[in-house]
């Protein structure tokens, strides 16, 4: 993965391109007007994240580049903020100072939801386990501005770990944040979506372990939350109560923390 800026960028941008490339052990290519497509082959086909004045992109060889953008995510927030109800927050028993963490980042939509409703002294942390993917959500989520300041401020609590989430779940101890969220849905999506087919080459493609939900249920003080589509098999195999949704292709898998049997353990 390879670092640079637009065309045209200024001191600040060119700045954060190599404290970007820093950061994630990456290198730093200056512009200097040379077409992305030569810059990945004149770099062994590299990706390259492209920082910009509002957050960043990424161009993958053969791909169409992917933009951080709330997208459905700014929808849900601005909901939210008008006092509406939202399923997955209501599946999590999510309540104002909650922590999170979000197993599966994605394009960061469910995480800005959560930091949304959880307020500022909520804490969410995103696992995503590639370079190039994480690098894009912290510099679209430090840098992106919407029209909305709670929403701003929102995108700005999530902490984005570049970890595969098994390995972060390993490292919390227990009982550590309220709430452990999956949606590995983007394996097979629903819609063909211009916005999530660049994401596929990103996606992890194996099924959750039953490991991970063990040790997520380990790490959780309230609830542990799947999302998957409505009848799937996977919320019986992991352990899950499946809340179905009248009308929606989608449900949503709780377990319930225990605390009484935790301290028996």
């Amino acid at each position: 993965m390879i670092i640079t800026t637009g065309d045209k960028a200024g001191e600040a941008i060119i700045r954060r391109a190599e404290e970007l490339a820093s950061r994630t052990g990456s290198r730093y290519v200056p512009r200097r007007h040379t077409p992305l497509s030569k810059m990945s082959k004149l770099h062994g086909n590299a990706e390259i994240i492209v920082v910009l004045d509002g957050g960043a992109r990424l161009v993958r060889p053969g791909e169409n580049p992917l933009e951080f953008h709330p997208s459905m995510g700014f929808i849900r927030a601005k909901r939210i903020l008008k006092g509406e109800s939202d399923p997955m927050l209501d599946a999590a028993c999510m309540q104002e100072g909650d922590t999170v963490l979000d197993c599966t980042a994605g394009l960061g939509t469910d995480a800005l939801v959560f930091a949304v409703k959880g307020g500022r002294n909520t804490k969410v942390m995103a696992a995503e386990s590639s370079a190039a993917l994480a690098a894009l959500l912290s510099e679209g989520l430090a840098y992106y501005t919407s029209a909305v300041e709670e929403v701003n401020e929102a995108l700005r609590r999530v902490e984005i770990l570049n970890r595969d989430h098994l390995e972060v779940l390993r490292s919390l101890p227990d009982r550590s944040v309220d709430i452990v969220y999956f949606d590995p849905m983007f394996r097979e999506p629903l819609m063909d979506s211009s916005a999530i087919r660049p994401l596929r080459w990103f996606a992890n493609s194996e099924a959750l372990s039953k490991e991970s939900i063990q040790e997520a249920v380990r790490v959780a003080r309230k609830t542990v939350v799947l999302k998957e589509k409505r009848g799937s098999r996977e919320f019986a195999r992991l352990g899950f109560s499946e809340q179905e949704r009248a009308h929606s292709k989608i449900s949503y898998g709780v377990i319930t923390v225990d605390r009484n049997e935790q301290s028996r353990t």
